[in-house]
Parts: C-alpha cells; sequence; structure tokens
C-alpha cells in the first residue's frame, strides 16, 4: 500500500504503512451498532464542557464501564451527573472517513501521547513493527511501570473503545474466589443478567462459525484443543453478528473483517458509546467532558469536595485549570488511573483519611500470549475476525483459560495466536514518589512465571499432541511468551478493604470506588463483565441508601 496522509484536530500529517500488529482481538468490549450507519452516528452533539466555579450533585471521574453505570442509574433516579473524560469523545472522522484508525495501519489516533507506537505484537516474521507517530491524545495508552506494560482505552467509553469484546461471565463455582464478600447469588440472579442485559452481550451463531471463512482460525484452535483433551467453548461477546454475517458476505463496510478492534472500531462492535453512554445522553441529565483530566480531590470547607481539573489540548497540554465542587464523588478511571489518583491523594494530604489499603491488591489478571506454528495442512485464513468467539477451558486442572484469538495479518501464516487468562497469585502495590511526583507500581516481570506455567499446561500438551512448536517472532528475538503485558489490570482500591463492602471508601463520606480498582486482581475470565455487574449492584444499594 501507497502512503496516505491523515489530518486529524490538529496533527499533523503522518504516513502510514499497512503492516501486521496482529493483536486487534486481545483486549475486551460494548455497544449497539447500526447495520450501515458509521459508529458516530447515534452521538449526539457534545455539550459544553464543565466550567470553573460548577458544582455538581455527582461527578464521575471516567466513562468507562463502572462509570458509564453509575452516571446512567444516578440520572434515572433524578441526579444531575458530570462525567469527566481524560480521553476524546471520538466522535468525529477523520480525513479518511472513518473516527478510528485500522489495526494494520496505525496513526496519531492510535496512541496516547507518544511519539513511537508501542504495539502488543513488537515484530512479525523477524522485523520490528512499531514506528513514529506524532504525540497525540490517541485511544490506546501503553502506559509503562516497572516490569509491565498496561494497555488503557482512552476516550469517552474507556477500555470499550480497544478490547475485543469477550463478554465473558466467570463460573459462578470460581467467583468467591474473585469477590468474597459478594453475594453470588445476587449476582447471578440479579447484576450479572443485568449487565450483559445493558451491554448488548449475544452469542454467535454455530452453524455460521463452523461455515465462514473469517473464523478458520477458531475452528483450528477448536480442533487442536479438542485433540488433546480440552475443552473448548463458545465465548459471549458484544458484537453485532447480524453486521457480521453481512460483512462476510460484502454488502456493509467491513470493520471486524477489516482487523479493526486494538484502536477502536468503526461499525459493528457495541461499545459503551452505543449502549450504557447512548441511554446516559437520553436522560438529559448526564454532560461529559472530554480532555478533562480530575487532579485533586479534597473536602470542600462548605460540604462536599473540591476538584481541581485540568483541561487538555490533542498534544495533551494543559489549557486551562477549573475548580468545580461536586456533593459526591465517583472514582471510576480504571483500576490503574483510579489507584494513582487515591495513592496520590492520600500521600499529598488532599485525603489523608483514606486507610492503607489504598493502593493494595493490584493484579494483571493473569494475562500472557503466546503463538504456535502450525503445520502446512492447518491454514488459519487470510481473512480473521478481529472479535475473537472461543476459548480452552483448562482453568480447573491447570489454572489456564486462553483465547482462542486472530493474527489479522491479511496473509496466511498458519500460526495460532492465544491469550491466557491465569491463576497468578501475585499482587502488586502502587506507592507514591515525592520526588518525582508520582505514583508507581512495583510489579516484577519474573511474577509472570505462574501464568507462563499455567499456559504451558495447554500449549505443551497441544504442541506434542499436534507435532508443533511455539513462534518465537512475534514478542522480540527467540521470546516464546508476550509476558510484558496486561490487557485487563484489576485492584488498588479493593472493595471491603479500602472501601466497604458497596464501594464506599473509608474516611469520607460522598467519595466512592466503582471500577475494575475494587477487584482484587484477577476474575479468571475478561474482566469488564464483573466490573460492570459489581457496579449495578453497588450503585443500587448507594442510590438507595446514600441519596
Amino acid at each position: 500500500m501507497g502512503d496516505t496522509t491523515v489530518h486529524k484536530g490538529g496533527t499533523q500529517g503522518v504516513s502510514r504503512r499497512r503492516f501486521i500488529t496482529g493483536t486487534g482481538s486481545l483486549l475486551g468490549g460494548a455497544a449497539i451498532a447500526g447495520h450501515t450507519a458509521p459508529a458516530w452516528a447515534t452521538v449526539r452533539a457534545a455539550a459544553a464542557p464543565i466550567g470553573s466555579g460548577a458544582r455538581v450533585p455527582a461527578l464521575v471521574i471516567g466513562t468507562g464501564y463502572g462509570g458509564s453505570v453509575a452516571a446512567l442509574r444516578l440520572a434515572q433516579a433524578g441526579t444531575d451527573v458530570h462525567m469527566v473524560e481524560m480521553g476524546m469523545a471520538w466522535d468525529t472522522p477523520g480525513a479518511d472517513g472513518k473516527i478510528f484508525a485500522n489495526t494494520t495501519r496505525p496513526d496519531d489516533r492510535s496512541f496516547w501521547l507518544r511519539t513511537r507506537t508501542k504495539q502488543p505484537l513488537s515484530n512479525f516474521l523477524g522485523f520490528p513493527i512499531d514506528r513514529s507517530v506524532n504525540r497525540y491524545t490517541g485511544i490506546l495508552d501503553a502506559e509503562e511501570f516497572a516490569g509491565i506494560t498496561v494497555y488503557q482505552g482512552r476516550g469517552v467509553g474507556g477500555g470499550s473503545l480497544v478490547n475485543g469484546g469477550m463478554a465473558v461471565t466467570p463460573r459462578r463455582e470460581n467467583f468467591g474466589a474473585i469477590l468474597p464478600t459478594v453475594n453470588a447469588q445476587e449476582m447471578y440472579s440479579t447484576y450479572y443478567p443485568r449487565a450483559n442485559s445493558g451491554l448488548g452481550v449475544t452469542t454467535i451463531d454455530p452453524a455460521w462459525f463452523d461455515s465462514v471463512d473469517c473464523y478458520q482460525y477458531a475452528r483450528v484452535g477448536r480442533k487442536h484443543a479438542q485433540r488433546s483433551g480440552f475443552p473448548f467453548l463458545f465465548v459471549p461477546a458484544v458484537y453485532d453478528w447480524d453486521y457480521m454475517k453481512q460483512e462476510a458476505a460484502g454488502t456493509v463496510p467491513r470493520s471486524a473483517l477489516d482487523a479493526e478492534i486494538l484502536y477502536g472500531n468503526n461499525y459493528g462492535k457495541k461499545s459503551l458509546q452505543k449502549t450504557y453512554i447512548d441511554r446516559i445522553r437520553a436522560t438529559g441529565r448526564v454532560t461529559i467532558s472530554p480532555l478533562h483530566k480530575v487532579t485533586r480531590v479534597t473536602p470542600a470547607p462548605g460540604g462536599g469536595y473540591t476538584v481541581l481539573i485540568d483541561q487538555l489540548n490533542t498534544a495533551g497540554q494543559t489549557t486551562a485549570t477549573k475548580t468545580v465542587t461536586a456533593d459526591k464523588v465517583f472514582f471510576a478511571a480504571g483500576s490503574v488511573g483510579t489507584s494513582k489518583l487515591l495513592v496520590g491523594l492520600k500521600a499529598t494530604g488532599a485525603l489523608p483519611l483514606l486507610n492503607d489499603e489504598i493502593g493494595k491488591g493490584w493484579g494483571d489478571n493473569g494475562n500472557v500470549m503466546c503463538g504456535r506454528a502450525n503445520h502446512l495442512w492447518d491454514p488459519t485464513g487470510k481473512v480473521q475476525s478481529s472479535i475473537p468467539t472461543g476459548g480452552i477451558d483448562n482453568w480447573d486442572a491447570g489454572g489456564a483459560f486462553a483465547e482462542v484469538a486472530p493474527l489479522p495479518t491479511g496473509i496466511e501464516t498458519w500460526a495460532s495466536f492465544y491469550l491466557s487468562i491465569t491463576k497468578n497469585p501475585h499482587r502488586a502495590r502502587f506507592t507514591w514518589n515525592a520526588a518525582a511526583g508520582k505514583a508507581e507500581l512495583d510489579w516484577q516481570t519474573a511474577w509472570k512465571q505462574p501464568s507462563i506455567d499455567a499456559a504451558k499446561t495447554i500449549f505443551d500438551k497441544i504442541n506434542q499432541k499436534e507435532g508443533t512448536i511455539y513462534r518465537t517472532d512475534l514478542f522480540g528475538v527467540h521470546k516464546i511468551w508476550g509476558d510484558h503485558l496486561t490487557y485487563h489490570p484489576l485492584g488498588g482500591a479493593v472493595l471491603d478493604k479500602a472501601t466497604d463492602n458497596y464501594g464506599r471508601l473509608h474516611g469520607y463520606t460522598g467519595l466512592y470506588v466503582i471500577d475494575g480498582a475494587l477487584i482484587p486482581g484477577n476474575t479468571s475470565v475478561n474482566p469488564f463483565v464483573t466490573i460492570t455487574a459489581l457496579a449495578e449492584r453497588n450503585i443500587e444499594r448507594i442510590i438507595a441508601t446514600d441519596l
């Protein structure tokens, strides 16, 4: 492909080279899609951003799963809400006519304030694939800490913008190890069903799955798993399957079948923009300020909380600082964002009464990746849907659940690719580095070894059965395991430790955590359905008792 140039919202031109990233499917998602309408068609005109001096009944920091649940339910209960989002609105198409960049052709829209891409797969066929881009408030943040890179969505909709849409409810017998103080009966009878309904979760038609070219890779993964004695499970997702069928038929613009996912999906994926946030806007009680970053929360002299907010431009520079008063504040900036903010507020004296559990219990959901090189008689397909639909379950025997993930290169690779979620006992802690003025995480790369060992219980056996080997060209030179990252950060303000059993922060009335920071490090599956269900549970109690 020749070079093309994208001009968007003040960025400079950027040449785009078609090359493989291969991991557009490895995160998790949510919303409702029109069959032919582009993703921005349902997004209403944005209201003016919040002004300095405003007073709001409820301020929600973040627009991901937990924050969107809180804002919707508060508004439905009659409370006016303002949501603050560090990323962009993602409601305006670029020069190519699309809001989101293609996974195989990253441009300025792709990464959050980086001058070089940091793609989850750094190499392919021996070649490094990262490239220079202009610094821009792009959609995917590759945030680097000691020992680990944490991938996070940036924009209205949070992680739902960039994940692979695998909407998995944990097996009930595993729930007690995830959230031991939460009533499992209530979760499985009320809040998981509510979350799945709100997110638009459905399962692929198995007959179509068996017949369509774009899931050849998943059928190969199923065959290899079953031949080695592992169960293969169809996994629910938040993609519009009717739209995908039309993609395969060539009657609508391609989205999942054009490798769109890691940097946003323009058509078929039901992100939060098209589910919870669409309903939020319809209430008329919620306003959203994109490119706004909360830096400080302190008790206000007259009650409530004084909140300092930086307004950003698309280069990440602060253009204004605003002071807002909120009666109640909901921390929903994601596990990392919420944890960093709370650790800093406690350490700097803004919220000194927060307890010593703040920053603790952080984990990576046991994420580790690998690829396998198949025989020539097991092609995985040139066209691969970027939405994974199945997984290999060895949780009870080996401590691993593995997504059969796409490697959407546009060429035949004879490769099977996997993201494993594992029983990893290691937990890290965020602490405040006063000299550097920032929160730091004490994760160690060596802590990934239990995840590798658990994943090997599946893939060593498959390789032995099939006479195949691991790929060593995806994560560096002669490196088998993608043990340097996580897509599923969890913990840092753990339920019933840093907060009470419904997310109320200890030490302060009217401060709440309502996102993945509440979950101590692991959900046994992709976490966003559990984050959503827990938020539904908690906000119901908070509305009933605190408003």
